[in-house]
């Protein structure tokens, strides 16, 4: 784990655009698409669910320009953590950080069991054990190696569960309307969406669905955590935001168009996964095992991709000295190995809790990283009302900007807002609400943590301070 030559310290940018884009995508694409669309529809109704999906997609959008603004003026590894704390301040950067890094870590634990238990509908004998041991040793070693390899088979990864996504909705729509015909029933044409009304279980459906609709954009945000690693930053994040959020809208809307016109909303809720029903209905061949491969992909996705934000996310706090220095020395490929390591020892302690703690500490984790996702996209929208204001007062000028947030300060403040009715709406919820009682407690943990530690004891952080913003360098152009 020696750096290369003593002396590497800084990530090399090499991720392509098109590295970038399936990243993103398939960070949404996931386990939240193929087995929570099901529950959303159940929730909410056909028409509901829809609807459910376009505001959380509305939120993701707003949330991923303010994100590019920042990324593209300051494109470092680590991304929203770097900007919140140099546009809001250190404290909410140490907060962020480890919420964010914490949040990632939990799950990539749980997803090595869920790959697990997915193997065992193939190798029924074999215990999951031996699978969780498989995919870690495989996760760590893809990301051990150099970006470049981490990129490439997370392309191909997304690109499996894109596949399947656009096979789906095409065999769907064929079957809608009557041009494929359906072994247990005649073409529904849009019968579900009108037979029990537009919104069978009210608006209050639609509210209740909206947590696992949000949860499920949540992870578009990696865009940003690899901004440090991407050539040509200026050009290829803008393009990555401009098509991101248009495509996975289309596959999302689409997809729970097709699902609502062919399972009934009071049937959607209760199904393990309505994709493999749909394949079945329409006579595909093997559509259990074929679903069972997309969705193992979709975990090792998410498993990939976590342990990738992770690293990248302890290598900028430690960059920030919020972190032992210890994490931001590289490999001789580049990669921050030592804080790959820690992660992976993080990720697999909480899977340890799931079953020696599972009612006290697990229970902690899984709450803290319930509302993970939800804070870090506020940050990024005040992170970037504040940047966008600190600009415009030492001089700035907002057309020299080379990707702009248009209607500001409207956006922010409406992604803000938004990112509020998140939580309230969480706590009206009484299966919820225990996750906002842990989940703030941590956070208050650590703003204690970073008084005490760092603002009591005047370490000083290098942090940049200067009131002006450094533009992206010319080597990096």
């Amino acid at each position: 784990m020696s750096n290369s030559q003593g002396n590497q310290t800084q990530l090399q940018r090499s991720m392509k655009s098109r590295h970038l884009f399936m990243l993103s995508l398939g960070g949404v694409i996931g386990t939240g698409l193929f087995l929570g669309s099901g529950y959303a529809i159940g929730e909410a109704g056909p028409l509901g669910a829809i609807l459910a999906y376009l505001v959380g997609g509305l939120l993701m959008y707003l949330a991923m320009v303010c994100l590019g603004e920042l990324s593209v003026i300051m494109p470092v590894s680590g991304s929203f953590q770097a900007h919140a704390a140099k546009f809001i301040g250190p404290a909410t950067g140490f907060v962020l950080g480890w919420v964010y890094w914490l949040s990632w870590a939990m799950y990539v634990g749980l997803e090595f069991v869920a790959a697990g238990l997915l193997m065992e509908r193939w190798f029924p004998d074999v215990p999951v054990w031996i699978w969780c041991a498989i995919f870690i040793v495989l996760l760590f070693t893809i990301n051990s190696l150099t970006t470049r390899s981490f990129a490439e088979t997370e392309y191909w990864f997304a690109g499996i569960k894109v596949l399947a996504v656009i096979l789906f909705i095409v065999i769907g729509l064929a079957a809608i309307f009557g041009l494929l015909n359906m072994e247990s029933q005649p073409a529904p044409y849009l019968s579900n969406f009108i037979g029990d009304g537009l919104f069978p279980a009210g608006m209050t459906g639609v509210f209740i669905s909206m947590m696992t609709v949000i949860y499920a954009f949540q992870g578009s945000e990696i865009m940003g955590v690899a901004a440090g690693e991407t050539e040509e930053p200026q050009k290829n994040i803008p393009k990555a935001i401009r098509n991101i959020v248009v495509r996975v809208l289309l596959f999302y809307v689409l997809a729970i168009f097709v699902l609502s016109a062919i399972v009934p909303w009071t049937e959607a809720g209760v199904l393990e996964s309505p994709f493999v029903t749909v394949f079945d209905m329409v006579g595909i061949p093997y559509a259990a095992d074929i679903m069972n491969f997309v969705i193992l992909t979709a975990i090792l996705s998410v498993g990939n991709t976590g342990l990738y934000a992770c690293t990248r996310i302890m290598y900028s706090l430690s960059e920030s000295g919020m972190a032992p220095s210890l994490f931001k020395k590289l490999n001789k490929r580049g990669v921050p190995a030592y804080a790959l390591l820690v992660t992976l020892a993080f990720a697999l302690l909480s899977l340890l809790t799931s079953i020696v703690a599972a009612d006290t500490l697990f229970v902690v984790l899984l709450a803290v990283s319930g509302i993970g996702g939800t804070l870090t996209w506020m940050a990024i929208a005040y992170a970037q009302y504040r940047f966008r204001r600190q600009y415009i007062r030492d001089g700035g000028k907002v057309e020299d900007l080379k990707f702009r947030v248009r209607l500001f300060p409207f956006v922010p403040i409406l992604c803000i807002v938004m990112c509020l009715f998140i939580f309230v709406f969480t706590a009206f919820d009484p299966t919820q609400r225990t996750s906002l009682y842990w989940g703030f407690g941590f956070v208050a943990a650590c703003y204690l943590y970073y008084y005490l530690w760092f603002t009591r004891r005047n370490v000083e952080l290098p942090i940049n301070s200067n009131s002006n913003v450094n533009l992206v360098s010319e080597k990096d152009n």
